[in-house]
Protein backbone atom coordinates (compact mmCIF):
# COMPACT_ATOMS: atom_id res chain seq x y z
CA UNK A 1 0.00 0.00 0.00
CA UNK A 2 2.97 2.24 0.83
CA UNK A 3 4.36 1.54 -2.23
CA UNK A 4 1.98 2.45 -4.33
CA UNK A 5 0.97 6.46 -2.43
CA UNK A 6 4.54 6.79 -2.76
CA UNK A 7 4.81 7.88 -6.34
CA UNK A 8 1.45 9.68 -6.31
CA UNK A 9 2.62 11.75 -3.43
CA UNK A 10 5.64 12.44 -5.82
CA UNK A 11 3.76 13.00 -8.57
CA UNK A 12 1.79 15.93 -6.81
CA UNK A 13 4.83 17.55 -4.99
CA UNK A 14 6.26 17.55 -8.83
CA UNK A 15 3.00 19.16 -9.86
CA UNK A 16 2.58 21.56 -7.20
CA UNK A 17 6.04 22.52 -7.93
CA UNK A 18 5.58 23.02 -11.86
CA UNK A 19 2.65 25.13 -10.95
CA UNK A 20 4.52 27.35 -9.16
CA UNK A 21 7.22 28.11 -11.20
CA UNK A 22 4.74 28.29 -14.08
CA UNK A 23 2.40 30.85 -12.22
CA UNK A 24 5.48 32.65 -11.34
CA UNK A 25 6.90 33.09 -15.35
CA UNK A 26 3.33 33.63 -15.96
CA UNK A 27 2.94 36.57 -13.55
CA UNK A 28 6.64 37.98 -14.60
CA UNK A 29 5.38 37.61 -18.31
CA UNK A 30 2.21 39.72 -17.30
CA UNK A 31 4.04 42.15 -15.22
CA UNK A 32 6.76 42.91 -18.30
CA UNK A 33 3.55 42.96 -20.75
CA UNK A 34 2.20 45.85 -18.05
CA UNK A 35 5.42 47.74 -17.85
CA UNK A 36 5.69 47.90 -21.57
CA UNK A 37 2.56 49.08 -21.80
CA UNK A 38 2.76 52.26 -19.43
CA UNK A 39 6.26 52.66 -21.61
CA UNK A 40 4.43 53.10 -24.56
CA UNK A 41 1.68 55.20 -22.97
CA UNK A 42 4.57 57.59 -21.54
CA UNK A 43 5.92 57.68 -24.73
CA UNK A 44 2.66 58.86 -26.43
CA UNK A 45 2.30 61.38 -24.67
CA UNK A 46 4.57 63.84 -26.33
CA UNK A 47 2.81 64.27 -29.58
CA UNK A 48 -0.47 63.48 -28.50
CA UNK A 49 -0.74 66.66 -26.30
CA UNK A 50 -0.64 68.76 -29.30
CA UNK A 51 -3.39 67.20 -30.99
CA UNK A 52 -5.60 67.99 -27.85
CA UNK A 53 -5.26 70.74 -27.30
CA UNK A 54 -5.82 71.59 -31.21
CA UNK A 55 -9.24 69.76 -31.09
CA UNK A 56 -10.41 71.44 -27.53
CA UNK A 57 -9.58 74.82 -29.49
CA UNK A 58 -11.84 74.13 -32.45
CA UNK A 59 -14.46 72.90 -29.88
CA UNK A 60 -14.27 75.95 -28.13
CA UNK A 61 -14.30 78.35 -31.40
CA UNK A 62 -17.44 76.13 -32.86
CA UNK A 63 -19.18 77.03 -29.27
CA UNK A 64 -18.45 80.43 -29.54
CA UNK A 65 -19.49 80.44 -33.07
CA UNK A 66 -23.06 79.00 -32.09
CA UNK A 67 -23.44 81.25 -29.35
CA UNK A 68 -22.89 84.22 -31.84
CA UNK A 69 -25.37 82.36 -33.88
CA UNK A 70 -27.88 82.13 -31.21
CA UNK A 71 -27.72 85.79 -30.42
CA UNK A 72 -27.75 86.88 -34.03
CA UNK A 73 -31.51 84.75 -34.21
CA UNK A 74 -32.23 86.09 -30.82
CA UNK A 75 -32.11 89.86 -32.15
CA UNK A 76 -33.39 89.22 -35.65
CA UNK A 77 -36.19 87.40 -34.10
CA UNK A 78 -37.47 90.64 -31.95
CA UNK A 79 -36.75 92.62 -34.86
CA UNK A 80 -39.00 91.11 -36.56
CA UNK A 81 -41.67 90.82 -34.11
CA UNK A 82 -40.91 94.63 -33.19
CA UNK A 83 -41.51 95.10 -36.87
CA UNK A 84 -45.04 93.15 -37.10
CA UNK A 85 -45.97 94.77 -33.67
CA UNK A 86 -45.86 98.59 -34.67
CA UNK A 87 -48.75 98.32 -36.90
CA UNK A 88 -51.50 96.65 -34.46
CA UNK A 89 -49.65 99.43 -31.67
CA UNK A 90 -50.92 102.17 -33.71
CA UNK A 91 -54.00 101.24 -35.04
CA UNK A 92 -54.70 100.03 -31.39
CA UNK A 93 -53.73 104.25 -29.65
CA UNK A 94 -53.85 106.29 -33.13
CA UNK A 95 -52.63 109.11 -30.83
CA UNK A 96 -49.25 107.84 -31.70
CA UNK A 97 -49.46 108.22 -35.52
CA UNK A 98 -50.70 112.25 -34.55
CA UNK A 99 -47.94 112.37 -32.83
CA UNK A 100 -45.56 111.21 -35.09
CA UNK A 101 -47.36 114.12 -37.90
CA UNK A 102 -46.87 116.54 -35.48
CA UNK A 103 -43.40 116.09 -33.81
CA UNK A 104 -44.35 118.97 -31.61
CA UNK A 105 -42.23 117.09 -28.69
CA UNK A 106 -39.32 117.41 -30.92
CA UNK A 107 -37.90 120.83 -29.67
CA UNK A 108 -34.39 122.02 -31.87
CA UNK A 109 -32.41 123.73 -32.00
CA UNK A 110 -32.36 122.72 -27.66
CA UNK A 111 -31.44 125.22 -24.93
CA UNK A 112 -32.82 128.73 -26.59
CA UNK A 113 -34.50 131.34 -24.95
CA UNK A 114 -37.81 131.90 -27.34
CA UNK A 115 -38.22 134.89 -25.01
CA UNK A 116 -34.90 136.29 -26.38
CA UNK A 117 -34.90 136.22 -30.13
CA UNK A 118 -31.99 138.09 -30.35
CA UNK A 119 -29.60 135.26 -29.10
CA UNK A 120 -30.55 133.92 -32.41
CA UNK A 121 -29.17 136.88 -34.27
CA UNK A 122 -32.79 138.99 -34.78
CA UNK A 123 -31.83 141.77 -32.86
CA UNK A 124 -34.82 144.00 -34.44
CA UNK A 125 -37.51 141.11 -33.35
CA UNK A 126 -40.08 141.24 -30.31
CA UNK A 127 -41.31 138.28 -28.77
CA UNK A 128 -45.15 138.61 -27.77
CA UNK A 129 -47.42 136.23 -26.10
CA UNK A 130 -51.04 135.50 -27.51
CA UNK A 131 -54.31 133.95 -26.13
CA UNK A 132 -56.43 132.65 -29.16
CA UNK A 133 -58.42 130.37 -26.40
CA UNK A 134 -59.19 129.98 -22.83
CA UNK A 135 -56.24 127.74 -21.38
CA UNK A 136 -54.61 128.82 -24.47
CA UNK A 137 -51.40 130.99 -25.02
CA UNK A 138 -49.12 131.05 -28.27
CA UNK A 139 -45.73 133.03 -28.72
CA UNK A 140 -45.02 135.07 -30.86
CA UNK A 141 -42.28 136.36 -33.15
CA UNK A 142 -42.30 140.20 -35.17
CA UNK A 143 -39.74 140.95 -36.95
CA UNK A 144 -39.49 144.19 -38.43
CA UNK A 145 -37.91 144.99 -41.88
CA UNK A 146 -33.85 145.20 -41.58
CA UNK A 147 -33.78 149.27 -42.52
CA UNK A 148 -35.59 149.33 -39.51
CA UNK A 149 -33.29 147.55 -36.75
CA UNK A 150 -31.42 150.41 -35.34
CA UNK A 151 -34.39 152.32 -34.59
CA UNK A 152 -35.98 149.11 -33.11
CA UNK A 153 -32.99 148.39 -30.07
CA UNK A 154 -34.75 148.72 -26.91
CA UNK A 155 -38.15 149.61 -28.24
CA UNK A 156 -41.07 147.61 -26.14
CA UNK A 157 -44.05 145.67 -27.75
CA UNK A 158 -46.43 148.91 -27.98
CA UNK A 159 -43.47 150.14 -30.83
CA UNK A 160 -43.67 146.81 -32.81
CA UNK A 161 -47.29 146.59 -33.16
CA UNK A 162 -47.55 150.48 -34.11
CA UNK A 163 -44.94 150.16 -37.41
CA UNK A 164 -47.63 147.61 -38.78
CA UNK A 165 -49.25 149.86 -39.84
CA UNK A 166 -46.53 151.22 -41.72
CA UNK A 167 -46.52 151.04 -45.09
CA UNK A 168 -44.49 147.57 -45.45
CA UNK A 169 -46.06 144.94 -46.64
CA UNK A 170 -46.30 141.84 -43.82
CA UNK A 171 -45.72 138.31 -43.98
CA UNK A 172 -47.76 136.03 -41.73
CA UNK A 173 -45.55 132.17 -41.63
CA UNK A 174 -46.83 129.50 -40.37
CA UNK A 175 -43.89 126.62 -39.98
CA UNK A 176 -43.83 122.98 -40.23
CA UNK A 177 -43.58 120.37 -37.75
CA UNK A 178 -41.19 119.47 -34.94
CA UNK A 179 -38.84 122.08 -33.55
CA UNK A 180 -40.10 125.69 -33.01
CA UNK A 181 -40.26 129.09 -34.17
CA UNK A 182 -36.39 129.49 -33.41
CA UNK A 183 -34.91 126.63 -35.92
CA UNK A 184 -32.01 127.80 -38.08
CA UNK A 185 -33.92 127.63 -41.52
CA UNK A 186 -36.59 129.49 -40.10
CA UNK A 187 -34.74 131.91 -38.31
CA UNK A 188 -32.68 132.29 -41.96
CA UNK A 189 -35.71 132.94 -43.80
CA UNK A 190 -37.00 135.94 -41.39
CA UNK A 191 -33.44 137.41 -42.14
CA UNK A 192 -34.09 137.11 -45.91
CA UNK A 193 -37.19 138.16 -45.80
CA UNK A 194 -36.69 141.08 -43.73
CA UNK A 195 -33.63 142.32 -45.86
CA UNK A 196 -36.31 142.40 -48.33
CA UNK A 197 -38.48 144.90 -46.57
CA UNK A 198 -41.07 142.92 -44.83
CA UNK A 199 -42.55 142.45 -41.58
CA UNK A 200 -42.51 138.93 -40.43
CA UNK A 201 -44.85 137.69 -37.78
CA UNK A 202 -44.31 133.89 -36.89
CA UNK A 203 -45.68 131.81 -34.14
CA UNK A 204 -45.83 128.44 -32.24
CA UNK A 205 -49.15 126.64 -32.77
CA UNK A 206 -50.39 125.09 -29.60
CA UNK A 207 -48.09 122.53 -27.87
CA UNK A 208 -45.01 123.88 -29.70
CA UNK A 209 -42.32 125.24 -28.33
CA UNK A 210 -43.02 127.51 -25.15
CA UNK A 211 -46.90 127.97 -26.47
CA UNK A 212 -49.28 126.16 -24.16
CA UNK A 213 -52.33 123.50 -25.64
CA UNK A 214 -53.11 120.49 -27.26
CA UNK A 215 -52.12 120.21 -30.88
CA UNK A 216 -54.52 119.31 -33.17
CA UNK A 217 -55.26 120.31 -37.16
CA UNK A 218 -58.47 122.59 -35.72
CA UNK A 219 -56.50 123.97 -32.80
CA UNK A 220 -53.30 124.80 -35.05
CA UNK A 221 -56.11 126.30 -37.73
CA UNK A 222 -57.34 128.49 -35.13
CA UNK A 223 -53.83 129.89 -34.15
CA UNK A 224 -53.32 131.10 -37.56
CA UNK A 225 -56.77 132.55 -37.84
CA UNK A 226 -55.96 134.75 -34.53
CA UNK A 227 -52.87 135.88 -35.37
CA UNK A 228 -54.00 137.12 -38.70
CA UNK A 229 -56.69 138.82 -37.64
CA UNK A 230 -54.23 140.49 -35.04
CA UNK A 231 -52.49 141.27 -37.85
CA UNK A 232 -55.27 143.15 -39.81
CA UNK A 233 -56.72 144.64 -36.79
CA UNK A 234 -52.86 146.76 -36.74
CA UNK A 235 -51.94 146.74 -40.63
CA UNK A 236 -54.45 148.83 -42.15
CA UNK A 237 -54.06 148.22 -45.61
CA UNK A 238 -50.84 147.04 -45.43
CA UNK A 239 -50.71 143.38 -47.78
CA UNK A 240 -50.84 140.44 -45.50
CA UNK A 241 -49.47 137.68 -47.28
CA UNK A 242 -49.40 134.10 -46.00
CA UNK A 243 -46.47 131.62 -46.19
CA UNK A 244 -46.35 128.04 -45.37
CA UNK A 245 -43.72 125.95 -45.06
CA UNK A 246 -44.26 121.45 -45.34
CA UNK A 247 -46.84 120.88 -42.65
CA UNK A 248 -47.33 124.59 -42.37
CA UNK A 249 -48.75 124.47 -45.57
CA UNK A 250 -51.68 122.30 -44.72
CA UNK A 251 -52.41 124.94 -42.00
CA UNK A 252 -52.19 127.38 -44.51
CA UNK A 253 -54.39 126.31 -46.77
CA UNK A 254 -56.89 125.96 -44.31
CA UNK A 255 -56.65 129.26 -42.83
CA UNK A 256 -56.78 130.92 -46.67
CA UNK A 257 -59.78 128.87 -47.48
CA UNK A 258 -61.83 130.32 -44.49
CA UNK A 259 -60.58 133.87 -45.39
CA UNK A 260 -62.18 133.39 -48.48
CA UNK A 261 -65.63 132.46 -47.40
CA UNK A 262 -66.22 135.04 -45.02
CA UNK A 263 -64.31 137.20 -47.91
CA UNK A 264 -61.26 138.13 -45.91
CA UNK A 265 -58.75 136.93 -48.47
CA UNK A 266 -55.50 137.46 -47.71
CA UNK A 267 -53.08 139.29 -50.75
CA UNK A 268 -51.53 136.21 -51.85
CA UNK A 269 -50.61 132.64 -50.32
CA UNK A 270 -46.97 131.16 -50.83
CA UNK A 271 -46.60 127.27 -50.13
CA UNK A 272 -43.25 126.09 -50.16
CA UNK A 273 -42.94 122.20 -49.90
CA UNK A 274 -45.93 121.82 -50.46
CA UNK A 275 -47.66 118.31 -50.59
CA UNK A 276 -51.57 117.49 -51.46
CA UNK A 277 -52.95 115.92 -47.79
CA UNK A 278 -51.96 114.21 -45.08
CA UNK A 279 -52.80 110.80 -46.86
CA UNK A 280 -50.22 110.55 -49.83
CA UNK A 281 -47.81 112.52 -47.89
CA UNK A 282 -47.33 109.85 -44.95
CA UNK A 283 -47.36 107.43 -47.71
CA UNK A 284 -44.63 108.87 -50.05
CA UNK A 285 -42.66 109.89 -46.15
CA UNK A 286 -39.26 108.13 -46.00
CA UNK A 287 -40.27 106.78 -42.50
CA UNK A 288 -43.33 104.84 -44.76
CA UNK A 289 -40.62 102.70 -46.36
CA UNK A 290 -40.02 99.49 -44.21
CA UNK A 291 -44.36 99.55 -44.12
CA UNK A 292 -44.88 100.82 -47.22
CA UNK A 293 -45.76 97.12 -48.61
CA UNK A 294 -46.76 96.02 -45.63
CA UNK A 295 -50.00 93.97 -46.10
CA UNK A 296 -53.06 96.22 -44.95
CA UNK A 297 -51.25 99.38 -45.09
CA UNK A 298 -53.50 101.75 -45.44
CA UNK A 299 -55.61 100.32 -42.92
CA UNK A 300 -53.27 99.97 -40.32
CA UNK A 301 -51.36 103.61 -40.84
CA UNK A 302 -53.34 106.02 -43.06
CA UNK A 303 -56.82 105.15 -41.77
CA UNK A 304 -56.07 106.14 -37.80
CA UNK A 305 -54.56 109.13 -39.35
CA UNK A 306 -57.82 110.28 -40.64
CA UNK A 307 -59.73 108.68 -37.21
CA UNK A 308 -57.84 111.24 -35.40
CA UNK A 309 -58.98 114.29 -37.59
CA UNK A 310 -55.97 114.70 -39.58
CA UNK A 311 -56.71 115.43 -42.83
CA UNK A 312 -54.31 118.45 -44.00
CA UNK A 313 -56.43 118.54 -47.44
CA UNK A 314 -54.47 121.26 -49.43
CA UNK A 315 -55.94 118.98 -52.67
CA UNK A 316 -59.17 120.34 -51.58
CA UNK A 317 -58.66 123.20 -50.23
CA UNK A 318 -57.05 125.17 -53.34
CA UNK A 319 -59.96 124.54 -55.12
CA UNK A 320 -61.83 127.22 -52.85
CA UNK A 321 -58.99 129.60 -52.59
CA UNK A 322 -59.40 132.88 -54.82
CA UNK A 323 -55.94 134.67 -54.29
CA UNK A 324 -52.56 134.59 -55.78
CA UNK A 325 -50.90 131.15 -55.12
CA UNK A 326 -47.13 130.89 -55.34
CA UNK A 327 -45.32 127.17 -54.94
CA UNK A 328 -41.99 126.85 -54.39
CA UNK A 329 -40.70 123.04 -54.52
CA UNK A 330 -37.21 121.78 -54.70
CA UNK A 331 -36.49 118.80 -56.88
CA UNK A 332 -34.59 117.22 -54.38
CA UNK A 333 -37.09 117.29 -51.90
CA UNK A 334 -36.61 113.85 -49.40
CA UNK A 335 -39.15 114.68 -47.00
CA UNK A 336 -42.44 115.93 -49.23
CA UNK A 337 -41.58 114.21 -52.69
CA UNK A 338 -41.38 116.73 -55.34
CA UNK A 339 -44.10 115.13 -57.53
CA UNK A 340 -46.79 116.12 -54.66
CA UNK A 341 -46.03 120.03 -55.08
CA UNK A 342 -46.44 119.68 -58.88
CA UNK A 343 -49.46 117.67 -58.16
CA UNK A 344 -51.29 120.38 -56.16
CA UNK A 345 -50.44 123.11 -59.20
CA UNK A 346 -51.67 120.80 -61.83
CA UNK A 347 -54.91 120.59 -59.28
CA UNK A 348 -55.27 124.38 -58.07
CA UNK A 349 -54.34 126.04 -61.78
CA UNK A 350 -57.69 124.94 -63.74
CA UNK A 351 -59.57 125.62 -60.37
CA UNK A 352 -62.39 128.12 -61.32
CA UNK A 353 -61.05 130.17 -57.83
CA UNK A 354 -58.31 131.17 -59.34
CA UNK A 355 -59.55 132.24 -62.58
CA UNK A 356 -58.48 135.52 -61.64
CA UNK A 357 -55.63 135.33 -59.92
CA UNK A 358 -52.16 134.32 -60.95
CA UNK A 359 -50.83 130.98 -60.23
CA UNK A 360 -47.56 130.20 -60.44
CA UNK A 361 -44.79 127.10 -59.93
CA UNK A 362 -41.21 127.78 -59.23
CA UNK A 363 -38.98 124.19 -59.20
CA UNK A 364 -35.77 124.27 -57.87
CA UNK A 365 -33.44 121.90 -59.56
CA UNK A 366 -31.66 119.02 -57.73
CA UNK A 367 -28.33 120.36 -58.39
CA UNK A 368 -29.00 123.44 -56.05
CA UNK A 369 -29.22 121.16 -53.33
CA UNK A 370 -31.96 122.78 -51.74
CA UNK A 371 -33.74 119.83 -50.27
CA UNK A 372 -36.33 120.20 -48.18
CA UNK A 373 -35.99 123.42 -46.01
CA UNK A 374 -33.25 125.24 -48.02
CA UNK A 375 -35.23 127.15 -50.59
CA UNK A 376 -34.02 130.71 -48.53
CA UNK A 377 -30.89 130.24 -50.03
CA UNK A 378 -31.65 130.82 -53.51
CA UNK A 379 -30.44 133.96 -54.86
CA UNK A 380 -33.14 133.95 -56.97
CA UNK A 381 -36.08 134.44 -54.36
CA UNK A 382 -35.96 137.82 -54.31
CA UNK A 383 -36.55 138.30 -57.86
CA UNK A 384 -39.37 135.62 -57.65
CA UNK A 385 -41.29 137.16 -54.33
CA UNK A 386 -40.73 140.35 -56.44
CA UNK A 387 -42.10 139.53 -59.72
CA UNK A 388 -45.16 137.56 -58.33
CA UNK A 389 -46.41 140.28 -56.10
CA UNK A 390 -46.24 142.73 -58.51
CA UNK A 391 -44.76 145.01 -56.45
CA UNK A 392 -41.18 146.77 -56.55
CA UNK A 393 -38.79 145.56 -54.12
CA UNK A 394 -40.17 146.40 -50.62
CA UNK A 395 -36.68 146.92 -49.42
CA UNK A 396 -36.52 150.22 -51.96
CA UNK A 397 -39.37 151.66 -51.06
CA UNK A 398 -39.51 154.89 -49.01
Amino acid sequence: MRKRTEPVALEHERCAASGSSSSGSVAAALDADCRLKQNLRLAGKGPAEPRCAADAGMKRALGRRKGLWFRLRKILLCVLGLYVAIPFLIKLCPGIQAKLIFLNFVRVPYFIDLKKPQDQGLNHTCNYYLQPEEDVTIGVWHTVPTVWWKDAQGKDQMWYEDTLASSRPIILYLHGNAGTRGGDHRVELYKVLSSLGYHVVTFDYRGWGDSVGTPSERGMTYDALHVFDWIKARSGDNPVYIWGHSLGTGVATNLVRRLCERETPPDALILESPFTNIREEAKSHPFSVIYRYFPGFDWFFLDPITSSGIKFANDENVKHISCSLLILHAEDDPVVPFQLGRKLYNIAAPSRSFRDFKVQFIPFHSDLGYRHKYIYKSPELPRILREFLGKSEPGRQH
